[in-house]
């Protein structure tokens, strides 16, 4: 559903996207109305996020980030991650993953800041991640468009409820499935989606144990 004028602040309809100029997504990203809220802007149109995480989410958020940090460590991969930080190309773009990881031998580290990373300052992330319930149809949508016109080097998507996982390498703008990582080569996707299976049944603990394991004869 997208609306075609943009509502105040008092009746903005949330976790949806509407019309909106880069002025009036402003003001409702600096609104205490909306402080908690997950802020996204493509093309003219805005989408705020208000839905409730419950621990399924928050959960499958710590296992992916584990495992990418896991990997990262263990092949001295260098590596940054940012949990719900906005990044913001003025006038453009902003998005706000649930994770973010800037990848490489090369970063550039934003700031510690309480503003919006600013892209047109320092690079997007290397790779974004959403967790998405209710949200998966958008975060395989137009979220994926925004990400492919943001320079991300690499999107995943994780479907909480079927506890599934789908990746895509973006290059010039455009996007396909990929089943290994090419920002952290040699890791499987197939692998991400069997550790969120295993959470159905086994304490992180257990999945780090066996985590190390198959790394290790990587």
């Amino acid at each position: 559903m997208v609306s075609s004028s943009a509502p105040n602040v008092q009746d903005l309809v949330t976790d949806t996207w509407v019309k909106a100029s880069w002025d009036e997504f402003l003001a409702f990203a600096n609104s205490p109305n909306y402080e908690k809220g997950r802020f996204y802007y493509h093309k003219g149109y805005m989408r705020i996020e208000m839905a409730a995480v419950g621990p399924r989410h928050g959960h499958h958020n710590s296992i992916v980030s584990y495992i990418i940090l896991l990997y990262a460590t263990i092949e001295n991969i260098p590596i940054v991650v940012f949990t719900n930080t906005s990044f913001r190309k003025a006038g453009l773009d902003e998005f706000q993953p649930d994770l973010a990881f800037c990848i490489g031998s090369e970063l550039n580290i934003p700031p510690e800041t309480n503003s919006p990373v600013d892209l047109n300052e320092y690079n997007p992330p290397t790779l974004a991640v959403e967790i998405g319930a209710s949200t998966i149809s958008d975060d395989l949508g137009r979220k994926r468009l925004l990400y492919e016109r943001s320079g991300v080097g690499e999107y995943w998507v994780v479907d909480a409820n079927l506890r599934d996982a789908i990746a895509f390498s973006i290059s010039q703008g455009r996007s396909g499935e990929i089943h290994e990582s090419l920002v952290l080569p040699g890791l499987e996707i197939a692998l991400v989606k069997e550790a969120l299976q295993r959470s159905q049944t086994e304490d992180d603990g257990a999945i780090t144990r066996w985590l190390l394991q198959r790394f290790s004869k990587s």
